[in-house]
């Protein structure tokens, strides 16, 4: 009896971590990329851009009316990543008097990966360097180039095949823009759409 008793108490302990273990498994598991429900093989390229999209430093809001980028997408392990290759701004201005004589990224590529926070998805881009120099004599920053560093994190739609970047999407993500060592807000919201192989293919993250 005592061993019949020891056996059946092991079995149950051991199915007991299993299960254990897929539940820890499936909630701590990193979305992956995939086209009409299918896990994306390979590599993707995937444009987007928000019609405007504007960076907040120093209580300045930094818009552009064309906020563009490129990513090149895959999955490794089960889990997506991605780098971005290319972001061009144009038709960029400010909320104050200051102009803006130059905005360019910086040390492209940015490497992103996606993530699961609550059971949501999330892109995360990292090493985001992004230089601005602000002009007009009346700009308290005229002449002075402002460098945006940090990471950045936007939350998934697959609904709507967009990403959106906010305050809650950082504070979800754990992620900090700064300048001046003071925090930059960035907020927009970007469509996403496959250029080569996947083209007209609904993207989400699962």
């Amino acid at each position: 009896m005592k061993r019949n008793a020891t056996k059946t108490l092991l079995v149950g302990a051991l199915a007991a971590l299993a299960i254990s273990a897929l539940f820890a498994a499936s909630a701590n598991a990193a979305p992956a990329w995939r086209f009409n429900g299918t896990e994306l093989s390979g590599s993707e390229t995937i444009l987007g851009g928000a019609e405007k999209s504007g960076l907040k430093v120093k209580g300045m809001t930094t818009t552009c009316d064309n906020f563009l980028y490129k990513i090149t997408i895959s999955n490794k392990s089960g889990t997506g990543e991605g780098s971005v290759t290319e972001l061009p701004l144009y038709n960029c201005y400010t909320d104050t008097v200051c102009t803006v004589s130059a905005i360019t990224p910086e040390a492209l590529p940015w490497p992103s990966n996606l993530t699961s926070v609550s059971g949501t998805p999330y892109i995360v881009i990292k090493n985001v360097k992004v230089g601005i120099l602000y002009g007009n004599e009346e700009c308290v920053l005229d002449g002075f180039l402002v460098s945006v560093t940090g990471s950045a994190g936007g939350l998934i739609s697959n609904a709507s095949e967009n990403a959106t970047f906010n305050s809650s999407s950082f504070t979800a993500t754990g992620t900090k823009l700064s300048a001046f060592g003071e925090k930059v807000e960035w907020t927009g919201v970007f469509p996403t759409e496959a250029f080569q192989w996947h083209r007209e293919q609904a993207l989400s993250v699962s």
